[in-house]
């Protein structure tokens, strides 16, 4: 605020208190005087919600003290913040080679939403839409189809031959059988069944992974997959 802005703030200040009027020339002069010197980065009002007035009337509306130049600009840093806080940082347009300019436009943005020149950038939503996605992008997803490339995925498959196994089986519409629960070695739904190695006083000396399932967590996987398939089928009731 200028000195005619703050000048304009007190009057209105004085209006709600008249305890704050000053009616020496050398008093009310100090006062505008210190006030501009608190409030000078303080703007009277933005396009995007901040209003100076309102905050002194919000003051007087809770306190019964006299305003000070502190009760002003708490809600102004206040109102920065609660703005930087709902920013997302878009994408400059600048040359990103061009740090400078790059960093320069960014700051920029960044101070016009906190000084209410600017609302705040929202961040993009994730979206599913075919005609988004790049058609370069969509063409590598047709080629590969996973973020694993087959070729990847086949020099991996002896390494991990439970995930393989897995995989083979979805792609030829088998059931998953790592879908569940294994009733017989109680592996959890989404690791591979576990076999037990027992020692000669009856102990269990190691568990290592299977790279087949049980054949009870397959038809377990079956019958749950026969079950979806069969409420999918029947019809809506209406």
């Amino acid at each position: 605020m200028d000195r005619r802005e703050i000048a304009a703030l007190l009057a209105y200040i004085g209006r709600l208190d008249p305890r704050s009027i000053r009616t020496a020339e050398g008093e009310a002069r100090d006062q505008l005087a210190q006030w501009h010197e608190l409030l000078g980065d303080v703007p009277m009002a933005t396009p995007h919600g901040w209003d100076a007035r309102a905050a002194a009337r919000q003051h007087y509306r809770a306190s019964p003290y006299q305003i000070q130049p502190a009760d002003v600009v708490r809600p102004w840093e206040s109102y920065r913040r609660n703005r930087l806080a709902l920013h997302w940082d878009p994408t400059p347009s600048a040359d990103p080679d061009d740090q400078a300019a790059w960093t320069a436009e960014l700051v920029g943005t960044r101070r016009a939403v906190a000084a209410g020149t600017a609302q705040p950038a929202q961040a993009p939503a994730i979206t599913s839409r075919q005609e988004e996605i790049n058609p370069r992008l969509q063409a590598r997803l047709n080629q590969i189809g996973s973020c694993i490339p087959p070729a990847v995925r086949a020099a991996l498959a002896p390494f991990r031959p439970a995930r393989a196994a897995r995989e083979a089986a979805v792609a030829q519409g088998l059931p998953d059988a790592l879908s569940v629960r294994c009733e017989w070695c109680l592996a959890p739904v989404g690791e591979p069944c576990r076999r037990r190695r027992i020692g000669p006083n009856d102990g269990v000396r190691a568990i290592t992974p299977r790279a087949t399932p049980h054949p009870g967590r397959l038809d377990l996987a079956a019958a749950q997959q026969a079950q979806r398939t069969e409420q999918a089928q029947q019809p809506a009731l209406t």
